[in-house]
């Protein structure tokens, strides 16, 4: 029996009628690689079957304190019933494309049971209109709670149920012990909770004082500037560890229960040629400034941009072992730099908005919030991830890196990995994106009410993705020893003599290399 972590238990406590903290990965498959070049439904059952005792998570049930006196625990079943688990379903003639992205954002709007263990896994046949699908093609569309994996362990996850070969041979047999625990008593529960809330106590005072010595130490750095007497840049040094508000969008209200989603590819190779002729950037920088400017697109197509910048939740993995399941992860804000139309000048600012996000965070410590989780009352922890993330962020903005190698089911070998995420209250919008097999899979998921033209937002995205990738094909050649040489600042801190509007692609005239001192970060 384990306890859920701080972290683990916000997930359950924020999910409301129209809050659902599940997480999902929809994959399309390839059957001509399988023995006979067919799978049938029964052979997705074995498949799953052999493979499920090789991870605890799938086998976890959740047991909760009376009274809500402490968070709850795992529990695990000796029996998994697979046939409730995993579900048969096709879609509707024609089966294309779009029919897929709705059925998936039904099957998403729906909550898990809290009574059996709380993932699902739905074999969608019938895309007989998909583009580009070889014919036979099936999809599996897998979900699971937020509270049971973080982005890594769930790409581990991935990894244990898939096979790198298309042999599908089951693994080694031999005695497969699966631990089982008992369903404890109310009243050992009971006594479990008043023990814990006793410990955390201690534990909320120690990290206090950790707190209040991190505080202290932020301030003796910051002592020359007070020395000097300029109150004026202490004070913005002040304002940097706190997130401001971000602006007001259409996803920043309460979200419905229902989800839209849509997805695409951006090539591997494309993004390394991208970070070839923009020094500095990563392909997280890269990822984010996609992002921005697929926001920018659609608010700006509906009348409604900010002039301010969006502002996302960037996660960062706290984790050394993706085996564990849980959630190890920080978030820190970041702008997006929807401000800005020119998709070059937007990369190197998200570069800086970036750099100086995580300064931000790792001056206080990264796992800060985790530990806060660990030690408030459910209440009290979901109330801090309010005050201190949503109100300070428009959107979530995650990328995790997946397979390098192709994964099989069945013998069907994997074509696409697409991460379902997910939209809450007050952050509406979801960018998330997973690596696998030389693509970085991208997948928006946001509120039908918020976005009832999903197909709209997936022009915005390859707008914002071809966009940038060609106004960095139009850049000259890099100078071999420029290709580790940090961003120029923003072209806006720059003089200029006449400015091009910013929705434009650069030409390469605009975009002459000039030789310049080496930016500080953000």
């Amino acid at each position: 029996m384990q306890q859920l972590s701080g972290t683990d238990n916000v997930m359950l406590f924020a999910e409301r009628r129209n809050n659902y903290n599940h997480v999902g990965a929809l994959m399309v498959y390839d059957v001509s690689t399988a023995p006979g070049g067919r799978v049938r439904f029964r052979d997705v059952l074995k498949h799953f079957e052999d493979r499920l005792h090789l991870h605890p998570l799938f086998r976890r049930r959740l047991v909760s304190i009376p009274f809500g006196l402490d968070r709850p625990y795992w529990v695990a079943d000796p029996e998994v019933d697979v046939e409730y688990h995993i579900r048969h379903i096709a879609l509707p003639k024609p089966g294309d494309w779009r029919q897929l992205m709705i059925q998936v954002a039904r099957l998403h709007s729906r909550p898990l049971d809290r009574a059996h263990p709380l993932w699902e896994a739905y074999v969608i046949e019938g895309l007989d209109n998909v583009p580009k699908l070889p014919p036979g093609a099936f999809a599996v569309f897998l979900k699971i709670h937020h509270a049971i994996v973080d982005g890594m362990a769930a790409v581990h996850l991935m990894r244990e149920l898939h096979t790198s070969t298309p042999d599908n041979e089951a693994p080694a047999e031999g005695p497969r012990t699966v631990i089982a625990d008992r369903d404890p008593s109310g009243i050992e529960l009971f006594a479990r909770g008043v023990d814990n809330n006793v410990r955390q106590a201690a534990r909320f005072a120690r990290l206090s004082a950790q707190v209040g010595t991190r505080m202290l130490a932020a301030g003796r750095d910051r002592w020359p500037t007070l020395a000097r007497g300029n109150l004026m840049e202490l004070a913005s040094e002040a304002r940097d560890l706190i997130p401001p508000t971000a602006p007001h969008t259409r996803f920043s209200e309460p979200v419905s229960p229902h989800r839209v989603m849509e997805a695409f590819g951006m090539p591997l190779s494309r993004i390394r040629r991208i970070r070839g002729k923009v020094p500095g950037s990563t392909l997280n920088d890269i990822f984010v400034a996609v992002a921005g400017g697929a926001a920018r697109k659609y608010l700006d197509g509906k009348g409604e941009l900010p002039a301010e910048s969006l502002t996302a939740l960037m996660p960062i993995s706290l984790r050394s072992d993706a085996s564990a399941g849980g959630n190890e992860v920080a978030g820190v804000p970041v702008r997006v730099r929807s401000d800005i139309g020119d998709p070059i000048e937007r990369l190197q600012a998200v570069h800086r908005e970036t750099l100086a996000a995580k300064a931000r965070g790792e001056k206080m410590g990264l796992d800060l919030l985790k530990n806060l989780l660990d030690v408030l009352p459910s209440f009290a922890a979901n109330q801090a991830m309010q005050q201190l993330i949503v109100r300070s962020v428009n959107l979530t903005v995650s990328n995790v890196r997946g397979p390098d190698e192709a994964m099989y089911l069945a013998g069907a070998k994997a074509m696409c990995l697409y991460p379902v995420s997910i939209p809450a209250d007050g952050v509406g919008l979801n960018f998330t994106g997973v690596s696998y097999n030389g693509v970085m899979w991208v997948s928006m998921v946001s509120c039908r009410e918020m976005m009832p033209d999903p197909g709209y937002f997936l022009e915005c995205m390859r707008g914002s993705w071809e966009e940038l990738l060609a106004a960095a094909d139009a850049l000259p050649p890099l100078a071999p020893q420029a290709a580790h040489q940090a961003p120029a600042r923003d072209a806006a801190a720059r003089p200029r003599k006449k400015r091009a509007p910013r929705d434009k692609v650069p030409s390469p005239a605009r975009r002459k290399p000039k030789r310049r001192a080496r930016a500080r970060p953000g």
